[in-house]
């Protein structure tokens, strides 16, 4: 068996590491028998020098057994679903599709993870609503998948250990965007949850880890191939993220947004890629004889009030009061009595007339993310309530003095600079070629298991 230093050598050379040497990396992930700057180093020889499919395959499933893996009664047979995303701006997509499935008849034992770079984490947005646990055992979350259907949770402590090393170390690498590590990283989590069919949201544009289509199908294919090396019936989808996904961004102000789309009053893209998401589990589950009747069940289940009881149901198994999570899901709230509010609004208007084309995410993100709504290190509190509203939408008429931007802030008040970088998000063109706008479907293509 080689050492840490020569499998480091061996990749840095650019050899492929055999099953045996992926094995004994892992392992050594695993019992802490590796220094950090060993993992930095082979994060980025494997940046530098990739791994080959067979390489992947290995590495994702030493991972995937590096720790406990999931069971379910044999009464779920074919029912455990799970969705993805590679992360983007406003995407509380999860924070509806896991009820609306609970609801369809699913198991949804949703791993998912906090904000990473400028992209909003899942497991942030759940804890701006008090009482919120996400820590939840395995034994609790058979539980909650028992007596709700779904559970939205942290990776536990003994869920695929070596992910948390190798997860925290990516990111102080830049190592990030490396496929075989992306690959590793998510499917292992999917496949120790034994699920029986998952669904990738792989993202690409302005906003996403990969800005063009091409990148984001190459790595859709990875992911989807190695899913299913590990028996999991998994499929992609390929949407655009350049635009923020709904109207908020910010982990308080998009639990409102998901509220109020769980009571039929959500926007119509977050709704697009819902039920997209939700119709590709439904039809692999067989609850859908095709994706259009998956896409019609997702879409009752929210527009007719059944995932709106089962996000309840989840919230109070989840920590939250009862009468907390009745206040959040009834008719008519005021969110604000029971969410953090910042102690400053800003609206930003707009320095011209024109019909907005586009408003990118990523400036958005960039500044809430300084402003305190994301962490620049692991373990740094978030503050919940800092985020931004979008009072337009793409194809909406605007003028010159019309407010464009709700900005949510607490002290110290944003800079000139960070004002400036939020304005340049917003794209007019022409008053006299509103009429030529076509509003863009998010979902490019379906990539469904062969």
């Amino acid at each position: 068996m080689l050492s840490i230093p020569d499998l480091i050598k061996k990749k840095r050379d650019g050899s492929r590491l055999s099953d045996e040497d992926i094995k004994a990396l892992v392992g050594a992930l695993t019992s802490g028998g590796i220094q950090d700057a060993q993992t930095g180093a082979m994060l980025m020889a494997i940046w530098q020098n990739g791994m080959d499919t067979a390489e992947t395959e290995a590495l994702t499933k030493e991972m995937m057994f590096s720790g406990e893996v999931m069971s379910w009664p044999e009464e779920w047979a074919g029912l455990v679903v799970d969705k993805h995303s590679t992360g983007g701006v406003g995407d509380k997509v999860s924070l509806v599709l896991a009820p609306a499935l609970a609801a369809c008849g699913c198991k949804v034992p949703m791993i998912s993870g906090r904000g990473l770079a400028h992209t909003g984490g899942t497991l942030d947005k759940l804890e701006s609503i008090p009482g919120f646990d996400i820590n939840q055992s395995v034994q609790q979350v058979r539980a909650m998948l028992s007596a709700v259907g779904c559970c939205i949770v942290g990776q536990t402590q003994t869920l695929v250990p070596a992910d948390r090393v190798l997860y925290a170390m990516r990111d102080a690498t830049s190592t990030v965007d490396s496929l075989p590590l992306i690959t590793g990283s998510i499917i292992s989590k999917k496949g120790a949850e034994s699920l029986s069919a998952l669904v990738l949201d792989v993202k690409f544009g302005q906003a996403a880890l990969y800005k063009d289509l091409d990148a984001a199908k190459q790595l859709a294919s990875f992911l989807v191939r190695a899913g299913n090396g590990l028996g999991v019936r998994t499929a992609a989808v390929l949407s655009k993220m350049d635009a923020p996904i709904g109207r908020c961004v910010g982990n308080s102000l998009e639990v409102m947004e998901s509220l109020e789309t769980l009571k039929g009053r959500g926007p119509e893209d977050l709704m697009e890629l819902v039920t997209t998401l939700g119709g590709v589990l439904l039809t692999m589950t067989g609850l859908a004889a095709d994706q259009s009747h998956g896409r019609e069940k997702i879409s009752q289940a929210v527009t007719g009030g059944d995932a709106l009881l089962k996000f309840q149901a989840m919230m109070e198994a989840q920590g939250v009061a009862k009468e907390t999570a009745r206040v959040l899901c009834s008719a008519h709230t005021d969110y604000f009595s029971i969410l953090r509010k910042a102690e400053h609004q800003l609206e930003l208007t707009s320095s011209q007339d024109g019909v907005v084309e586009e408003v990118y995410g990523l400036p958005l993100a960039e500044v809430l993310h300084k402003l305190g709504a994301g962490r620049s290190t692991a373990g740094q509190p978030v503050n919940h309530s800092v985020g931004a509203e979008l009072l337009l939408s793409s194809g909406q008429k605007v003028y010159k003095g019309e407010s464009w931007l709700r900005l949510h802030y607490e002290d110290p008040p944003p800079s000139p600079d960070q004002i400036r970088r939020l304005q340049s998000a917003l794209v007019l063109g022409s008053l006299d070629n509103s009429h030529q706008y076509l509003k863009e479907s998010l979902v490019r293509e379906v990539m469904l298991p062969r």
